[in-house]
C-alpha cells in the first residue's frame, strides 16, 4: 500500500500591533461596554515592538530557527528571557505590520482596500522586492486619497487600517445592508486571505515545487466568507491559490473549529492516496478577532500583551516519493458522535483508536503533537499548560492500558511530548506547528513514528454540545513505494510492446 507523504511546510506570523486594540474582540467589546476602563488606558503601553516579537523564543520556534525542545528547561515567563532572533527562519518568517497591510491590499479583488498615496509610495518598492512571487498582481498596488477615511469609519462604512498608530487606509464594506459583507467582516476575511497567501508563498519557497504541479488547495481557518444568501459558503482556498499563482489548482474550505487543520490533512491524504490529485496544499490564515484575547490577564500580571501576531501555515501533501514521512491513512482516530465529552473518553478515541488498527501501543509513538498552545499565554489566563495536560492524559491512558509503568509517567511526558510554542489563534496550534520539524525528525532525524492530534469545541457554534477531534499516525518512509501502480514509463513500454506485437501479427497474416 502506497501512502501519501508530507513534502513540506511554510509558517508565518504577522505582527499587527495596531489591530490588537482596534480589531481584537476583547478590546472591541471592552470599548463598547466600558470605554473608560483602566485596562484600555494601560493596554497601549503593554504592546511589544516588532523587534521584541522577533526575539521572542516561541516565535523563533514557530518559523523554524529554534527547536521546540530548547524551551523545555526554560522557566516561564519566556517573554522575559533575552534572545536574539531573526525575521526569516527555515520554515517561514515574521512579517512586520506595514508589509502585512500591503498583503491585504494585494489580496483585494473588489477595490475594498484603500491605502494612502504616501503609504504606498513608502512601501511599494520594498514589498515588491520581498514578494516577487506575487508579481502578477503588483498592478493592484495603487495609492489613493483617503481624506474621507474618518467620516467613513465613524459611519461604520469602513474599517480603519493603521500603522504606528497612524491611519493609513481603510477597508470598505462590500454591501450596503448585508452584515456578512460589512466592513468589519471584510476586514477579518482579508486578514485570513492575506496570511494564507503569505503562508503559501513560504511553502513554495521551502519546497521549491513548481506552482503548476499543485492540483488542489484546502483552506481550514476559523473564519467564513459568503453573503446573506450563503453565509460561510467560501471559498478562501481558491482565492488564496489565485494570488499565490497556483493556476492549475482548484480548492475548497474545510471548517471544524480548532480541529479543522487535522480534518483537512486527512482529506488531503485521502485525495492523494486515491489518485484524484497528486499534490494538495492545506493552508490556513489567522484570526484578527483573537488578537489580545487574554490581554486582561496578561496586563494584570504585569506581562506584555502576548497575543500580538496573526498566524498562518501551509502544508504540502503529495504522492509517495520514497523519502518523506508517510501519512498512515489506515491508522486514523476520531471522536465520533457517540464518544461523549468526558476527557478520558475523548483522549481514548483520539489516541488509541488509530494505534489499535496498527497493533501499536502508545509508547510506540516517538512524539505526539497535540494542541501546541504556548503556555506563556495560557497559564497567566488560567488555562494552564495545555500541551502538558494533554501529555499527562496520554501517559495516564498508557498506564491504564498497562503499556507503561506508573513510575515512568513523568519520563513519558519528557520523552514523547513537546513544549507548546504556537500563538492562541484557535486552529493554528492544532497539531500542525510540528509538521515542519516532524519532516526533519522522520527523515534525517532519529524518530520513526509520530501522531498529529487535533481537537475542537463544536459547542462554540451553539448547534451542538459535542466536542470534536481527529488524529493520524505519521511514519518514517522506508522507500517502499507501491509497485502495483505502474509508472508513466512502464505504461509507455507496455503500449510500445503491445503495438509491436500487433504489427508482427499483422505481418504474419
Amino acid at each position: 500500500m502506497s501512502f501519501p507523504v508530507f513534502k513540506g511546510a511554510g509558517y508565518i506570523l504577522a505582527h499587527t500591533p495596531d489591530m490588537i486594540i482596534r480589531n481584537g474582540t476583547t478590546f472591541t467589546v471592552e470599548q463598547e461596554l466600558n470605554p473608560d476602563s483602566d485596562f484600555l488606558k494601560e493596554a497601549k503601553s503593554k504592546i511589544r515592538s516588532y523587534e521584541e516579537v522577533v526575539n521572542y523564543i516561541p516565535n523563533q520556534v514557530y518559523i523554524g530557527n529554534v527547536r521546540p525542545e530548547f524551551l523545555s528547561d526554560k522557566k516561564l515567563p519566556w517573554c522575559e528571557i533575552e534572545h536574539k532572533g531573526e525575521r526569516n527562519g527555515k520554515f517561514g518568517q515574521i512579517i512586520p505590520q506595514n508589509e502585512f497591510l500591503m498583503l491585504m491590499k494585494i489580496s483585494d479583488a473588489f477595490e475594498l482596500v484603500k491605502l494612502s498615496n504616501e503609504f504606498i509610495e513608502n512601501e511599494k518598492e520594498n514589498f515588491e522586492k520581498n514578494y516577487p512571487e506575487l508579481g502578477e498582481f503588483f498592478d493592484l498596488i495603487k495609492g489613493e486619497n483617503i481624506s474621507d477615511a474618518d467620516e467613513l469609519i465613524k459611519a461604520h462604512v469602513a474599517e480603519g487600517l493603521y500603522n504606528n498608530d497612524e491611519l493609513v487606509g481603510y477597508v470598505k464594506r462590500a454591501h450596503d445592508v448585508d452584515v456578512n459583507l460589512n466592513a468589519h467582516t471584510m476586514f477579518e476575511n482579508l486578514v485570513v486571505k492575506a496570511s494564507g497567501i503569505a503562508s503559501t508563498v513560504e511553502l513554495l519557497r521551502s519546497t521549491k515545487i513548481d506552482k503548476e504541479e499543485i492540483d488542489y488547495v484546502i483552506e481550514c481557518s476559523e473564519e467564513a466568507c459568503g453573503d446573506m444568501n450563503q453565509r460561510g459558503g467560501g471559498n478562501f482556498a481558491k482565492s488564496i491559490a489565485e494570488i499565490a499563482g497556483l493556476k492549475n489548482a482548484s480548492g475548497s474550505d474545510t471548517r471544524g473549529f480548532c480541529a479543522a487543520p487535522v480534518h483537512a490533512l486527512i482529506n488531503a491524504a485521502g485525495l492523494v492516496k486515491s489518485g484524484i490529485y497528486k499534490n494538495v496544499v492545506v493552508v490556513a490564515g489567522g484570526a484578527s478577532a483573537k488578537l489580545g484575547m487574554n490581554a486582561k490577564d496578561h496586563i494584570k500580571k504585569n506581562l506584555p500583551i502576548l497575543e500580538d501576531v496573526v498566524g498562518g501555515f501551509a502544508i504540502l501533501v503529495s504522492e509517495n516519493d520514497g523519502v518523506n514521512p508517510i501519512i498512515r491513512t489506515d491508522m486514523i482516530g476520531k471522536h465520533s458522535v457517540g464518544t461523549g465529552s468526558a476527557p478520558q473518553a475523548v483522549m481514548t478515541a483520539l489516541i488509541t483508536q488509530g494505534l489499535d488498527k496498527g497493533g501499536l501501543k502508545i509508547p510506540d509513538v516517538d512524539t505526539f503533537s497535540v494542541e501546541m498552545q504556548n503556555p506563556d499565554i495560557t497559564k497567566p489566563a488560567g488555562a494552564g499548560n495545555v500541551p502538558e495536560s494533554n501529555y499527562k492524559m496520554i501517559g495516564a491512558l498508557a498506564v491504564t492500558r498497562k503499556e507503561l509503568e506508573k513510575s515512568e509517567l513523568k519520563n513519558f511526558i519528557t520523552k514523547h511530548g513537546l513544549p507548546g510554542w504556537a500563538p492562541t489563534q484557535g486552529h493554528i496550534p492544532s497539531g500542525v506547528p510540528y509538521v515542519g520539524f516532524m519532516i526533519d525528525d522522520l527523515t534525517s532525524g532519529d524518530k520513526n513514528r509520530t501522531m498529529i492530534v487535533g481537537k475542537g469545541s463544536l459547542f462554540l457554534g451553539r448547534m451542538t454540545n459535542l466536542f470534536d477531534g481527529v488524529s493520524f499516525v505519521v511514519e518514517r518512509n522506508k522507500g517502499d513505494i507501491d509497485e502495483s501502480s505502474a509508472s508513466k514509463e512502464d505504461i509507455k513500454k507496455i503500449i510500445a510492446e503491445s503495438m509491436r506485437n500487433i504489427a508482427l501479427d499483422f505481418l504474419k497474416e
